[in-house]
């Protein structure tokens, strides 16, 4: 019997919070959209490239990684806690331990190795991800504003003539880029606005059309400040910086219109930088840059802000 006269045990309410918390991180685990077959990819959509797939085993890795990180670590602290706590018997205090080399230098040396293993997968596949082919099958220069996304397919589509590589429009885009533009490229150009919508979904943001396995080239500049562009099946995104080019490839594998969006807080009306790609077949693709023509969308956009002398200098020394 407590103090007070009540049979009420104190451990109780702790008990029943404890229960409590327990079913509500079972309720959250288990009743969630996700089926057991999503539960592999570790909340990452399904992959639609040929890339993607690299950066879900790196994701998968990590996360195993830091799991079992955490489980020793856990383990760790439940065990100091239940094995080493003080005696109801016992008031004398534990003996305490000082200026333990060994375990110094390992709490050093253990994180220092995991940091050098994350370091080395993440860097390897990363100049994977980042390798540029010679001749990409298909260039797109993706150009960011406030608040949405401009498209230059940069092809030789019949009824469009010009040359990309001299176009005072891309003027901002560098030389090694250029120099895989096709020959007499012509090209067109979609553009869209914070309410376009897709007419067959209707999704918020331009379409940007690629074709089914076909290397794409992303070439990403920028009218203003910095944007991030990312398709998100493709589980892959890369900053739009003004007065910086980037620039990175992918194969779409899969069929299929899916949401993209811009990664970097840009400002005021940032939520609405939305997009669509809609991944069609070659034959599907060459169509889809006919109509462009048909309707007067021929030539290009202006790229964006030209090149800072830093970058002048970081192209010419790669050249």
């Amino acid at each position: 019997m407590s103090p007070n006269g009540s049979d009420r045990s104190p451990r109780r309410p702790m008990r029943r919070k404890l229960l409590q918390a327990l079913t509500a991180g079972l309720v959250l685990a288990t009743a969630t959209g996700c089926t057991w077959e999503d539960f592999p990819r570790l909340g990452m959509p399904t992959p639609t490239t040929e890339e993607a797939p690299r950066i879900l085993s790196l994701w998968q890795g990590s996360w195993a990684a830091a799991l079992a990180v955490g489980v020793l670590v856990w383990g760790l602290i439940l065990w100091s806690a239940f094995f080493h706590r003080r005696s109801r018997t016992k008031v004398e205090v534990p003996p305490q331990t000082r200026y333990n080399m060994p375990i110094e230098a390992l709490y050093t040396v253990v994180p220092l190795l995991i940091v050098s293993v994350f370091f080395y997968f993440t860097a390897r596949d990363e100049s994977e991800l980042l390798k540029l082919e010679d001749k990409p099958d298909v260039t797109v220069n993706v150009v960011g504003f406030q608040w949405s996304w401009c498209f230059n397919y940069v092809e030789n589509v019949d009824g469009s003539t010009g040359d990309a590589k001299k176009s005072k429009e891309l003027e901002a885009i560098p030389d090694r880029y250029k120099n895989a533009f096709p020959a007499d490229a012509g090209g067109v150009y979609d553009c869209g606005v914070p309410g376009t919508r897709n007419p067959q979904n209707n999704n918020p943001g331009p379409t940007l059309w690629l074709p089914e396995g076909k290397r794409v080239r992303f070439v990403l500049t920028s009218r203003d400040v910095i944007h991030s562009f990312w398709v998100v099946p493709f589980l892959m995104k890369q900053d739009v910086i003004p007065g910086h080019t980037n620039a990175f490839e992918v194969t779409p594998n899969r069929e299929g219109t899916f949401l993209g969006k811009c990664a970097e807080l840009c400002g005021v009306d940032h939520s609405r930088m939305l997009f669509n790609v809609k991944v069609v077949s070659p034959e599907r693709y060459e169509q889809h840059l006919k109509d462009l023509v048909k309707k007067g969308q021929t030539g290009y956009v202006p790229a964006g802000i030209a090149q800072s002398g830093h970058e002048k200098n970081r192209e010419a020394n790669i050249l």
